[in-house]
């Protein structure tokens, strides 16, 4: 099994609503595109400083359903509209659970 993790943080201009907006869209991927075992979204507890805003986490079955999901047109949509007008960082990491 695959595990992808990525961390963002957001500019420091993006609105709370935009944010919610933005969780609302990385929560539709299970459904629009598929091919996750589990998945999990959320914004960071604020339980340390300088940590990211949000965390995602999507297990695989393998590297090749990762790359169909990395790929699909729905979820780059999703990164194109929801995610890089309003990202300052982002962090990612893939690994054999």
């Amino acid at each position: 099994m695959l595990r992808h993790v990525v961390l963002f943080t957001w500019t420091e201009d993006t609105r709370p609503e935009r944010r919610a907006e933005t969780l609302a869209a990385l929560r539709r991927l299970p459904e629009e595109v598929g091919g996750m075992t589990a998945f999990a979204v959320g914004p960071d507890a604020g339980l340390a400083e300088g940590n990211a805003h949000t965390a995602l986490v999507a297990d695989f079955p393998d590297a090749e359903a990762f790359r169909r999901y990395a790929a699909d047109p729905r979820h780059l949509a999703v990164i194109d509209e929801h995610v890089k007008p309003f990202l300052a960082a982002r962090s990612g990491a893939q690994y054999e659970v």
